[in-house]
């Protein structure tokens, strides 16, 4: 008996919101043109870098400090909360990342970098602080609305590096992401519901890791993107996950594996960079050799890409492919988060 996910019917039917399509399209951020309203400035030196912002919107923070951070000469720190550092000034460029405009620890976050006086920049589809940029004049970048945060980082990422670039911080990576796109094209067209479960490397992520919990783990380098595959996990599979990354790993999570059988209902998955530091890569090997017996055998996701950025963009879109199959065979609908909306609500 073939598998459900190699039934296109079976997965338009599941998939009755068009997760699928929405994947399939991802790649094609990274030509978003971004354009920066507002972008005026008075060239105050910038002594440091923070970009607020919770979910999706932190994760795009979170891969360009990955990815640009060794290009830096100034401190760059994502928070994920409502309060900002204490050493935030008039020199800091924060950065307000809220993909729906109203998430509430993004705009408390802003009312303190107000009141400091903070150089500010803002990133959002719509909501109270696209409002805000527009009445005051701040730099923004308005994302395209109607997805789901989780499947804009792209869109995120490019409004992002946009910013940077409008106040000097980086130069060219807005260049350098666009010039991915026909390559990532390439790369989900082989991941998309018409490719075969025998040649679909997403969907066989997905079979490999359907009714167990999933743990992700990534390197200095790659763990913006295990925190990705753990997202997608638990947004569009609607399926509990945990991430975690190496080297802290080896200094006591390694440890937590060895009481019980190596029966557990885990998949374990370590997400490696060509990039990452020979001794990070070293600790993946001997870590499942000498945990053999006692945890399930970890599956490589060994990332694809000539760069840096590549590679994490290619795990990021693959992450999303692999999460939407495992919820259409979870069955569930994997566009939706009516608990999280229920969660707001309740919280006023």
């Amino acid at each position: 008996m073939g598998s459900l996910l190699d039934s296109v019917p079976a997965l338009r039917q599941k998939d009755p919101s068009g997760a699928l399509g929405v994947v399939a399209e991802q790649y094609q951020q990274v030509l978003f043109d971004a354009p920066v309203w507002h972008p005026e400035h008075d060239d105050r030196e910038i002594t440091g870098i923070v970009v607020t912002g919770m979910g999706g919107s932190a994760l795009a923070a979170l891969l360009a400090k990955v990815w640009l951070g060794p290009q830096l000469s100034i401190p760059f720190e994502v928070v994920r909360g409502y309060d900002l550092p204490g050493y935030v000034s008039r020199n800091t460029l924060v950065i307000a990342s809220s993909y729906s405009g109203n998430t509430e620890e993004t705009l408390s976050a802003l009312e303190q970098a107000e009141q400091k006086g903070c150089q500010i920049g803002i990133l959002a589809s719509r909501g109270k602080l696209i409002e805000t940029a527009t009445e005051y004049q701040i730099a923004h970048v308005s994302i395209p609305e109607g997805l789901q945060p989780r499947m804009a980082v792209l869109y995120n990422l490019k409004g992002l590096v946009a910013l940077l670039e409008t106040f000097s911080i980086i130069h060219n990576a807005s260049t350098t992401l666009e010039e991915l796109s026909g390559w990532l094209g390439r790369e989900s067209a082989e991941w998309g519901p018409e490719v075969p479960l025998e040649h679909n490397y997403a969907k066989q992520l997905a079979e490999h890791a359907v009714g167990k919990t999933p743990v992700f783990y990534g390197g200095p380098l790659t763990a913006p993107v295990a925190y990705k595959w753990k997202i997608s996990w638990n947004e569009d599979g609607k399926n509990v996950a945990f991430w975690n990354e190496y080297p802290e790993f080896n200094h006591n999570e390694f440890l937590g594996w060895v009481s019980h059988p190596v029966e557990k209902p885990f998949a374990v998955f370590d997400i490696v960079s060509s990039f990452e530091h020979p001794r990070v890569l070293q600790r993946f090997t001997l870590s499942d050799k000498l945990l053999s017996g006692k945890r399930p055998k970890a599956r490589t996701i060994m990332l694809k890409g000539d760069t840096l950025i590549a590679q994490l963009v290619w795990g990021s879109i693959l992450a999303d492919y692999a999460a939407v199959y495992v919820a259409i065979l979870n069955g569930v609908d994997p566009t939706p988060v009516e608990l999280i909306e229920t969660f707001k609500k309740e919280l006023g």
